[in-house]
């Protein structure tokens, strides 16, 4: 940020001489990435470490960030339904294991996940009653268990479930015909609403031989206020789609008609919403992939899902019951600094941009050594901030004052008093989170720093305030000698913003880019072999650019910064000549005037688009523009297409 002093104590400049390579920290870039299902739990170096921590959770996955190929997963082959309800705890490797784990429940099937249908179920296939009445555990799969069970009881029957016939009893004739001559016929046969006298019995068997004869029909006793007893009306629905396409009474009936049709589900129909549920069986394959929310392809096995998946944008793959496990949804935060706490000043910012996710005023500093807070915030601002749908992230920072800062971090009374007051203010004003710019500070307080942060975040975090902390873009080589430890700020902190911009600043010595695009990428790469995790570094982008005055001796007279917005209309006026520099990726404008010469290296709609493809190409959390207000309209119209 040029109104930001991004300065580097001239005494790192003989550290950069001095360094050696073995006083070089070790890579830490992160390569691969676990997730649980689609959320991220961990970003390393190390494969093993990687592995390792996968195996501890269940639908895990281990993927290269650079290609997102899966290089290990644990998802399951088996899956354990009773009737239409499943859980995470019915999900296995093996086929035993899940046969194991199904024979403790009734009404259960197994399905391989890579295929349709069932490998195992236990679904009965006849029911034993004791007269009109029946239980649960009288349900079995085969007749001779179910006649076992009968003959344990008086004026039993069996009742077939593929097609309701009555196919066994221990009911004497005598007794049958003594039924039927009782002359109370409590049994009713209804079809609908519709009923004959003829449908009344006296003996259920004969009303159930009389309700077989008639489709969608029931039996009810009289007798017991009108209960059914019996039912031919069909319980099982096959679906293709959402579409019903036939019922059933039975249901290897149902199955056996499914299996002719693709994407095809059999539902309990006496269940509500079951139409809307997986179903007791279907061949829908389990992996679905979506664009956006629309189904595109499904797979039986998560390699051709992924494969697929990977030639799409905004893609996802699904599991059958909705659980997302991949995705490559674009979700770069775009970040933007006010400079400013003014009302209408912020107002106008956003009113600029499209695509703004995260607003960041300038409202609070470190008021003195004290630890008091200067407090310029403003809570209208900030209500109409958020009914506006942007996060709220106000900057905080401490004057660039290095002596100041070294004796704030001095102080522990100070450090509390002063992130009290600010964490209670940033609570009282309804903000997301807060953001730390702390500048200039002393390579001596690298360690008193790193606590400072740690104690501010534990406070914001206990009042659920997001903390990103801005670090300036410096380099590996003295990294170990500045105030700003990125690995442990990177675990203590939920983002950091390298302040990619002031490559050349108002104190160097020879004209060159703010950012140059190389350069900006290779700050990119050594924050990330501190070890920050991707998801958690936001990338500067600068909207001015530095302009030099050259006299007619080749000697640096002056620079002042210019505003993305005014270039063009400089250029024109000027009559500007551009050249592109390859060194750094971006044109160089070149003009004369009054005997001078003034160069600047241009920044428009290409190169932020370029530094957004960037930030989009090492998988990084946001960008964050320095500052708004100094930007074109136009220009976010480009960048939120590149979102």
């Amino acid at each position: 940020m040029f109104v930001k002093k991004t300065v580097i104590a001239l005494s790192l400049l003989t550290l950069v001489l001095s360094a050696s390579p073995s006083a070089m920290a070790a890579d830490k870039t992160t390569k691969y990435r676990v997730y649980q299902d689609d959320k991220i739990l961990l970003e390393t170096s190390d494969y093993k470490s990687a592995e390792n921590y996968a195996k501890q959770f269940t639908s895990s996955h281990v993927e290269d960030i650079a290609t997102r190929k899966w290089l290990w997963n644990n998802y399951p082959r088996y899956k354990l339904y009773q009737n239409d309800y499943s859980s995470s705890s019915w999900e296995f490797a093996t086929l035993d294991q899940a046969m194991r784990e199904a024979s403790k429940w009734t009404h259960a099937s197994i399905r391989d996940l890579q295929s349709s249908g069932w490998v195992w179920n236990n679904y009965p296939r006849y029911q034993v009653y004791q007269g009109d009445s029946t239980m649960g555990g009288w349900e079995f799969a085969t007749l001779s268990q179910a006649t076992a069970e009968a003959r344990k009881w008086g004026n039993a029957h069996i009742i077939d479930l593929k097609d309701h016939s009555w196919v066994w009893d221990n009911i004497s004739a005598a007794a049958k015909q003594e039924a039927r001559s009782s002359g109370s016929a409590v049994y009713q046969v209804f079809q609908g609403t519709a009923t004959m006298d003829a449908w009344k019995f006296s003996y259920l068997e004969d009303a159930i031989a009389e309700s077989l004869k008639w489709g969608n029909s029931i039996v009810i006793n009289n007798d017991k206020a009108g209960q059914i007893v019996f039912t031919n009306v069909p319980s099982y629905g096959v679906y293709q789609n959402n579409a019903l396409l036939q019922s059933f009474i039975s249901l290897d009936d149902a199955v056996a008609y499914a299996k002719q049709w693709a994407h095809a589900k059999v539902v309990d129909l006496q269940q509500p919403g079951s139409s809307g549920r997986v179903g007791l069986w279907t061949n829908s394959p389990y992996y679905q992939v979506y664009q956006s929310d629309n189904l595109i392809n499904d797979f039986n096995t998560i390699p051709d899902a992924l494969s697929y998946a990977m030639g799409y944008s905004n893609a996802s793959i699904r599991l059958l019951d909705g659980t997302s496990i991949w995705d490559n949804f674009r979700k770069l935060q775009f970040w933007g600094w006010n400079g400013s706490s003014g009302d209408t000043t912020i107002r106008g910012h956003v009113n600029n941009t499209t695509g703004l996710d995260v607003d960041s005023p300038s409202y609070f500093e470190l008021a003195d050594n004290s630890g008091n807070l200067t407090d310029k915030s403003n809570k209208d601002t900030v209500a109409w901030l958020k009914s506006q749908g942007y996060a709220v992230h106000p900057l905080v920072s401490n004057q660039f004052n290095a002596t100041l800062t070294t004796q704030f971090l001095a102080n522990k009374d100070a450090q509390n008093k002063f992130i009290q007051a600010l964490v209670k203010r940033a609570s009282e004003l309804g903000v997301d989170g807060l953001n730390i710019d702390f500048e200039s500070l002393n390579g001596k307080d690298r360690a008193a720093f790193t606590a400072f942060m740690k104690n501010l975040t534990d406070a914001a975090h206990a009042k659920n305030l997001i903390i990103s902390v801005d670090l300036p873009r410096g380099s590996i080589k003295w990294n170990a000698q500045t105030a700003f430890d990125h690995e442990k700020l990177a675990d203590i902190v939920d983002y950091i913003v390298t302040m990619t911009y002031d490559q050349y600043w108002s104190g160097s010595t020879e004209a060159g880019p703010v950012a140059g695009l190389k350069w900006v990428e290779e700050g990119v790469q050594e924050f990330l072999s501190y070890g920050i995790p991707r998801d958690k570094l936001i990338m500067g982008i600068p909207m001015y650019v530095r302009q030099w005055k050259i006299d007619a001796n080749g000697k640096l007279e002056s620079n002042k910064a210019l505003l993305m917005k005014d270039l063009p209309a400089l250029i024109s006026s000027k009559k500007a000549t551009l050249t592109w520099d390859k060194n750094h990726n971006q044109y160089r404008v070149d003009y004369s005037e009054d005997g001078y010469s003034y160069v600047f290296w241009l920044e428009n709609e290409d190169t932020l688009n370029a530094r957004v493809e960037l930030a989009k190409n090492y998988n990084l959390a946001g960008v964050a523009m320095w500052r708004l207000g100094y930007d074109p309209a136009d220009v976010w119209k480009s960048m939120i297409q590149q979102k």
